[in-house]
């Protein structure tokens, strides 16, 4: 079964085709980044517009890499929440309107369950069941993965995401958008004795997470250096703040890990979500790893932020378990809140 994935939740525009007999065909990805990054973060409208334009040449982009024509698409699977209202409707208006085309089935996925899957992708994928840390721009949550659509939420943030706590933080700092990554870069020439930042919930005895303090911590250091804020200080001191924020928001979401492990007796840790691919994080974890003696997942780099690729798989292992699932029902609808926990078993 040959199922086209269709990603369009926020700023990344991305299709794949997954083959349940053979693996991933091939996919595309077209970033906003750059049309953004002079706002200082994701502008709906322009997001959904720019959706418009990539969605088309994308598909004949993964159709002719994959050499195959449309008529083989046996389903399509489309984001459908949670997300942006707009770039969501693009989406599934794409997906919605093809299959109506070739006469297909069509399933909506939830965006956070792509994410949740994508792990199983890789060349060596976990075996259920396994903690899952989902870290992202919008999401922070511990879940323990039973199977395909058996989420367990063991706890997650009650504020601000550790995605929204980087690019604020690095916004602090001049870092600019995506500010992500530009803070963990600058953060590896940084003194880790020069400031020791909160951590927000570590010994809180529960699975969730805050991060907004620490978030407000960088904001008090930054402000304590003069009037004029960030352009007084200079690219060392930027750079041993950065390390601070890095350290404390690592020390954290490890320990919280390390903890539903116990807690849960399970051997195996997946982190999915763009988060993920920070380097600090993926060396905290595999020390810890190492020490307490379970085995830590990751997606491939290229499947750490949003593509289709994750929504095709998602959508072919429910279409496996469930043929039923996909619809010819045409009619669409989004859901831009959607708590993953709703999602009911394949």
């Amino acid at each position: 079964m040959i199922v086209l994935g269709v990603e369009s939740s926020c700023d990344e525009t991305g299709l794949a085709l997954y083959d349940t007999g053979r693996g991933l065909l091939s996919h595309a990805l077209h970033s906003q980044v750059a049309m953004h990054e002079e706002y200082g973060g994701v502008v709906p409208e322009l997001a959904s517009r720019d959706h418009i334009r990539r969605a088309l040449p994308l598909l004949e982009q993964v159709l002719a890499k994959a050499d195959l024509p449309a008529s083989c698409i046996d389903a399509i699977a489309y984001t459908q929440g949670p997300g942006l209202a707009g770039a969501l409707l693009v989406g599934s208006s794409l997906a919605c309107s093809l299959a109506l085309a070739l006469d297909k089935p069509v399933l909506g996925v939830h965006h956070l369950e792509g994410h949740l899957l994508s792990p199983l992708l890789a060349s060596e994928p976990p075996e259920f069941p396994f903690i899952a840390l989902l870290v992202s721009g919008g999401h922070t949550q511990l879940m323990r993965v039973d199977g395909v659509g058996r989420y367990t939420l063991l706890g997650e943030t009650l504020d601000d995401a550790a995605g929204e706590a980087f690019d604020k933080s690095a916004k602090l700092l001049g870092l600019g958008y995506p500010g992500g990554p530009a803070i963990s870069r600058l953060a590896e020439f940084g003194d880790p004795l020069a400031y020791t930042l909160p951590r927000p919930m570590l010994h809180s005895k529960d699975f969730n997470f805050s991060f907004s303090g620490l978030k407000t911590a960088v904001l008090t250091v930054v402000k304590n250096h003069d009037e004029k804020v960030i352009a007084n200080i200079c690219e060392q001191d930027k750079a041993n703040i950065a390390r601070g924020f890095v350290d404390a928001i690592v020390e954290v979401l490890t320990a919280k890990c390390v903890s539903a492990l116990r807690h849960t007796g399970l051997k195996r840790l997946v982190v999915a979500g763009g988060v993920g691919a920070n380097a600090q994080l993926r060396a905290s974890l595999n020390a810890a790893a190492a020490k307490k003696k379970f085995k830590v997942y990751y997606p491939e780099l290229e499947f750490c932020t949003d593509n289709g690729a994750m929504i095709a798989f998602a959508g072919a292992m429910r279409l496996q378990r469930d043929p039923g699932a996909a619809t010819r029902n045409y009619s669409f609808d989004v859901r831009p809140r959607w708590p993953l926990d709703e999602l009911e078993a394949a």
